[in-house]
């Protein structure tokens, strides 16, 4: 996703009123790109800096591909009843996704790495299966917030909420560099992105929701004065299973298989870009029937395009809408 113009065809550079830097790099698996305004060029690399620290602390903690982070130490101890200290960034990631599960009526919930594994995604780390049959919670999850101590029942994938919460604690590092009034920044990572203070026209961010089919021009514009926006689409990470069939890692905890047939890509608008992730995946595996009554029912934000393109969108998201 980018910024972009009102009309997808008219000269960015005409539409420009204010001053921009960009910075791109990569992180969490995805392109990273930090847009700032009016922010001077010494106070911005600074601010970059900060953004790509955060991810990189957020990937040594909640990594599924890499063996020294902190969440594969963590799935090492899957089915001990005794909590221990984690560091902090995975404590509070754990425990957003235990307010998930019981947000979503379980239909985000992280306890589906060994799902994964069999389905051969490709990179994650060989997955601890315990032998633990009864647990104290029904999320998997048990907390200690005095000790920042957890133990989960099974091996957890934070990958539905690392970079929602990444995008959220790098925009609080920036907070600083963005205070003076007139300044402006917007993180991107992959299909999440968070906003802040003015785009490059001096207004709100102009976001373009990609084609989940490739296509170079975006399928809708949406306004984002503020806040987060992610997108949940079975194009992102899709592979051929072990039966030879091709699945996607976004697993309906309900039947253990790839989910919400019928849809190609589910997008969430909201105040903060961990719900935004979270609620994109959430309603996916809603399915093509229930993924509208749903989201008007919550009053979100939301855009999804059907198996044969068609785009449809709620209330709420229709406010936010610039083109088409």
């Amino acid at each position: 996703m980018a910024d972009m113009p009102q009309d997808p065809g008219q000269d960015r550079a005409a539409s420009r009123s204010v001053d921009e830097q960009i910075f791109e790099g990569r992180a969490l698996g995805s392109k990273l790109r930090l847009t700032l305004t009016n922010v001077p060029r010494a106070e911005a690399e600074i601010g970059w800096r900060s953004v790509v620290d955060e991810f990189d602390a957020v990937d040594r903690s909640m990594s599924a591909y890499r063996d020294d982070s902190d969440v594969l130490q963590l799935n090492g101890r899957a089915g001990q009843l005794e909590a221990t200290p984690v560091d902090r960034r995975l404590y509070a990631a754990v425990a957003m996704a235990d307010r998930a599960w019981c947000q979503t009526g379980g239909r985000f919930d992280s306890r589906i790495l060994s799902v994964l594994q069999v389905l051969g995604r490709p990179g994650i780390q060989p997955v601890r299966i315990p032998t633990q049959e009864t647990w104290p919670t029904p999320s998997g999850i048990q907390r200690d917030p005095r000790r920042s101590a957890i133990a989960i029942s099974t091996s957890i994938d934070l990958g539905g909420i690392g970079k929602g919460l990444a995008l959220r604690w790098a925009l609080d590092r920036l907070a600083g560099t963005l205070d003076p009034i007139g300044r402006g920044g917007l993180i991107e990572a992959g299909g999440d992105l968070v906003g802040r203070g003015p785009g490059p026209t001096g207004q709100e961010w102009l976001i373009g929701i990609d084609d989940p089919d490739g296509g170079s021009d975006p399928v809708a514009v949406v306004g984002l004065a503020s806040g987060g926006l992610c997108t949940s689409s079975i194009e992102v990470s899709s592979w051929t299973g072990p039966d030879g069939e091709s699945v996607h890692h976004l697993i309906d905890p309900r039947t253990g298989r790839p989910g919400g047939h019928g849809l190609k890509s589910v997008t969430v608008a909201t105040a903060d870009p961990v719900w935004a992730e979270i609620w994109s995946k959430a309603l996916f595996l809603a399915g093509p029937e229930e993924i509208g009554p749903e989201a008007r029912r919550r009053d979100l934000a939301a855009w999804w395009i059907y198996e044969d393109g068609a785009l449809e969108m709620t209330p709420a998201a229709r406010q936010r809408l610039r083109w088409p």
